[in-house]
């Protein structure tokens, strides 16, 4: 099979596609016939080597977080799922990137049914929503009439954010780049702002801020109101130590602490992001559909910012 490979630490030059054995399904695993995947930050981080603690110095790794396809074969002991059946899905913390492939073999309490009418193609855009869904929910638990502030609203998972916040009846300010505020409009923003052409303290104060940048974490900290929640799914990669130290003491020091955690979503959570396509909730955002064969396109696209939705690759 054709997956693609990084071979050293740098540049969206360093990713290649190459050949690969297909993975046989073990016990309790699923073979997926891979027909797109998104690109994410944690994939440009890691390739860059920012990570390098995290994924090590043996050489060629592999790329690719989440996935969309169709079940093309079935271990021993998995239930509940059947070849042919359309799914969705995102690498375990155990096995690591890997989707940027035209087969990946996953446990199958890791993918869900794509809903009907879905095109698979879009919705590769989706499963990184399980993110949202884990942040605002189970981790701010977001009620009704609350003021959010989305920093990334236009993002990956900022627009799924601002989309299923709505849709709770929130009270949405998405920040994004000064060219992207219509879109964050059209999304449902009750206010779209320029990150760049505003002071923080302007913005008023709000009951829960999810930050997808990871810079500035304090900041933003300051923004909440009392009883206020702050959630981050990045931490700032150009000053790792710090960043990281500025949301372990937010957990003993202050008014409010800043809630990190890294996805690591079920079957489950897929379901729940199904759910909410079926209610009319949530809609996939597609900024661009690259080959694999451009996967490093895809990638700088990405490292320059300015993403409507997600960038998705389509395995053909």
């Amino acid at each position: 099979m054709r997956a693609v490979f990084v071979d050293r630490y740098g540049g969206p030059e360093v990713l290649r596609v190459g050949e690969a054995e297909r993975p046989v399904p073990g016990p309790g695993q699923v073979l997926v016939r891979v027909r797109a995947f998104s690109v994410n930050g944690g994939e440009l981080a890691a390739r860059a080597g920012k990570v390098r603690l995290l994924t090590g110095r043996r050489f060629p790794q592999r790329t690719g977080l989440d996935f969309t396809g169709e079940v093309a074969a079935l271990g021993n002991g998995t239930a509940g799922i059947a070849v042919g059946d359309r799914v969705w899905g995102v690498m375990g913390r155990t096995s690591g990137f890997g989707s940027a492939a035209e087969y990946v073999a996953v446990p199958a309490n890791r993918i869900g049914l794509v809903p009907d009418g879905l095109d698979l193609v879009e919705a590769a855009a989706l499963p990184v929503g399980t993110t949202a869904v884990t942040a605002l929910r189970d981790k701010a638990r977001l009620r009704l009439g609350e003021r959010l502030l989305v920093r990334g609203a236009a993002g990956g998972v900022g627009n799924i954010a601002v989309q299923l916040a709505k849709a709770h009846g929130a009270h949405v300010t998405g920040l994004a780049r000064a060219a992207n505020l219509d879109f964050v409009r059209e999304l449902g923003t009750d206010e779209a702002v320029d990150h760049r052409a505003v002071r923080l303290d302007e913005l008023g104060r709000f009951d829960v801020v999810l930050d997808t940048v990871g810079s500035q974490l304090a900041a933003y900290r300051r923004l909440l109101r009392p009883g206020g929640r702050m959630v981050t799914i990045a931490f700032d990669l150009s000053r790792p130590v710090a960043s990281l130290a500025s949301i372990t003491t937010s957990a003993v020091h202050g008014r409010s602490r800043v809630r990190f955690f890294s996805g690591n979503p079920q079957r489950g959570l897929l379901d729940d992001i199904a759910q909410h396509v079926l209610r009319g909730d949530l809609r996939p955002v597609v900024d661009t559909v690259y080959p694999l064969a451009a996967i490093a396109d895809a990638h700088r696209a990405l490292e320059a910012g300015g993403v409507r939705g997600k960038f998705v690759v389509r395995v053909d």
